[in-house]
């Protein structure tokens, strides 16, 4: 058994909305085929969230079995996306992100200079 290197997974994605927490390997694997029509098997890690925004599972096929992976954060809430029946992919720093409590996608960034300003 290895455990998971999330920067080697080829998929990342995130199941938008609230998910049932008290659903185990197989229904979050049905979610996963029946209601987004994927691939469970494929080089892929996806993430659930219920309503408390306190807690996640992460479901994995390592090739011969499933891995489910349920944590619960202490201090703080999670910044998931509430738009119901949606799937997102992630990069690995936008699940970095996820985790440290921030957005998946910073509204700020920075701007490019104007040509001829002084900085």
């Amino acid at each position: 058994m290895k455990l998971i290197d999330f920067t080697q997974v080829e998929n990342i994605f995130i199941v938008c909305g609230k998910t049932d927490m008290r659903r185990q390997i197989d229904g979050l694997a049905a979610t996963i085929t029946e209601e987004y029509d994927m691939d469970v098997y494929n080089d892929a890690l996806f993430l659930f969230c219920g309503g408390n925004k306190d807690r996640f599972k992460a479901l994995y096929w390592e090739g011969d079995g499933f891995l489910l992976l349920h944590k619960r954060l202490e201090n703080g809430k999670l910044n998931w996306p509430r738009n119901q029946n949606e799937v997102q992919k992630l990069t690995t720093q936008q699940l970095r992100w996820l985790l440290e409590g921030l957005s998946i996608n910073p509204k700020i960034s920075i701007k490019p200079a104007i040509k001829g300003s002084i900085a």
